[in-house]
């Protein structure tokens, strides 16, 4: 990966940076970085906003665009979404939540077999991290000082079917819950079709 992908890629990972930030990050000067997110400025894959600083200078900070979203792969959307209203238009509403659930089972079996139900909750949040990455989910768990970790997914490649289909969402939250099991808490804080970033997930021990 050249030095602007990598720019890009922590710009999708991280969110909005500053220069300095992500010259600490990538072991680069900032004055390198700056002129990799001025080519992407450029390239309209990256844009920026300032902010009053401590001291009264504007701190700036850069960010994907839209566009720069959208060069991270989406499997295929215009597909996706035709499938979606070809179910549908032959089988009905209750055709597609057939369709749901039956991804929803292979999804299940898929991380089952990854994630050890003898391990500790960090352990089974970083292996489920690591099969959504495997679909695409740039996913990564963050253990937090109370117990609790977050299961952060910085891509959705699925968003154009989720957007057309917020079951597949609903699915997906449910999928987690049974993997985990029952005595393991899942809520979904931040949701990307809610206009966040990414999704992030609290997973906590209950009882």
């Amino acid at each position: 990966m050249n030095t602007f992908d990598q720019v890009l890629m922590m710009l999708k990972t991280r969110g909005a940076q500053t220069a300095q930030a992500l010259a600490g990050l990538l072991g680069m000067t900032a004055m390198g970085v700056r002129r990799q997110l001025e080519l992407g400025v450029e390239k309209g894959l990256v844009s920026y906003h300032d902010s009053p600083g401590k001291v009264g200078r504007p701190v700036r900070r850069w960010q994907l665009s839209e566009a720069g979203h959208a060069r991270f792969p989406d499997r295929h959307a215009e597909v996706t979404l035709d499938l979606i209203d070809g179910v549908r238009a032959l089988f009905g509403e209750s055709g597609l939540e057939k369709l749901i659930v039956a991804r929803e089972a292979a999804s299940e079996q898929a991380y089952r077999a990854q994630v050890d139900p003898g391990g500790t909750l960090d352990q089974q949040v970083a292996a489920l991290a690591a099969a959504r990455s495997l679909e695409g989910y740039m996913a990564e768990a963050e253990p937090r000082v109370d117990g609790s970790v977050l299961l952060l997914e910085n891509h959705c490649p699925i968003c154009a079917a989720a957007q057309a289909c917020q079951q597949f969402c609903r699915s997906e939250l449910d999928v987690f819950r049974r993997v985990l099991g029952p005595g393991v808490s899942v809520v979904r804080i931040e949701h990307q079709l809610e206009g966040a970033r990414r999704c992030a997930y609290l997973v906590s021990q209950v009882g």
